[in-house]
């Protein structure tokens, strides 16, 4: 037996950083109470979400991999506590701006730094102007307790992004987010097919999954969004076994018997009939022309 205790958080962001972080350090340390061993915070917690429109004037909240102010404090945090925490922030690297995560292990150090693949664009999401689309590609990391798999927010809506992970070794998977209105539409409320689309990535690779999104109403100029948390944990057959709702902040906790499933996984046979060599498509963009 491998059981494993995981935990998504959800909370509002003020426009103070430091009471950002004292809050997601509250909520980590309850979830630690009651045993999660990796937990997840949402994504772009220090601040308010900055891309709801374009100003130059957010670039100034980028930090290096080493300098950002979360990632430090939660350094010490996961040290203190033995848990592992991937953490979210606006990374400068040289003239480089990503969105990025940084998998702190259970003895505070950082294990890898993902760079968000999958940039998108619509109106109060911004992200095309403050991001560069992410150069580090999928990866599985081994940490003190389990082998995680993580994407950034939009990343999750692409089914290659879980497969990759699964493909790569990850036990369970992590998804970071920061998702509300849809400006472009507001009659759409996208909350129940955003996490339906998860679901359908954790049954599809019979991996457990953990969903973290934002809470509340932000303001920055002439645009607002309602965050609508709907926070949740998916076991490996897609069913929710723990969820938020859309205005609490709080945190969820589920635990799994890794073993059991990777058991599971070895009989159903999703990963012995898979055939690449038949997915030509999914190396283009219009279904013919293979890229570079």
């Amino acid at each position: 037996m491998h059981k494993v205790t995981v935990a998504a958080t959800q909370m509002s962001c003020s426009s103070d950083a430091d009471e950002n972080i004292q809050k997601a350090e509250d909520l980590v340390r309850h979830a630690a109470e009651e045993g999660a061993q990796i937990m997840l915070l949402q994504e772009l917690f220090q601040p308010p979400y900055c891309c709801l429109e374009q100003k130059y004037k957010h670039f100034d909240l980028a930090r290096t991999l080493s300098e950002d102010r979360a990632v430090l404090h939660f350094r010490a945090i996961a040290k203190q506590l033995d848990v592992v925490l991937p953490i979210s922030y606006y990374e400068r690297a040289g003239a480089a701006y990503y969105n990025s995560l940084a998998i702190i292990d259970a003895d505070g150090e950082i294990l890898w730094n993902y760079r968000k693949t999958h940039i998108p664009q619509a109106p109060g999401y911004e992200e095309k102007f403050y991001f560069n689309p992410g150069d580090t590609g999928f990866r599985a990391i081994k940490t003190r307790h389990a082998t995680i798999g993580c994407g950034i927010c939009w990343d999750q809506w692409f089914p290659e992004t879980a497969r990759s992970l699964v493909l790569k070794g990850a036990e369970i998977l992590f998804f970071p987010t920061a998702i509300g209105s849809e400006k472009q539409n507001d009659t759409i409320d996208s909350a129940a097919h955003w996490q339906r689309t998860m679901q359908g990535h954790a049954a599809a690779n019979l991996t457990p999954l953990v969903a973290s999104n934002r809470v509340g109403t932000e303001v920055d100029g002439n645009t607002s969004s309602d965050f609508y948390g709907s926070s949740f944990i998916a076991d490996h057959l897609g069913e929710k076994v723990a969820e938020a709702n859309r205005v609490d902040e709080t945190y969820l906790v589920a635990s799994f018997d890794l073993d059991e499933i990777q058991e599971y996984r070895r009989a159903w046979g999703i990963f012995r009939d898979r055939r690449p060599e038949m997915y030509g498509a999914l190396r283009t963009l219009d279904g013919e022309t293979i890229a570079g």
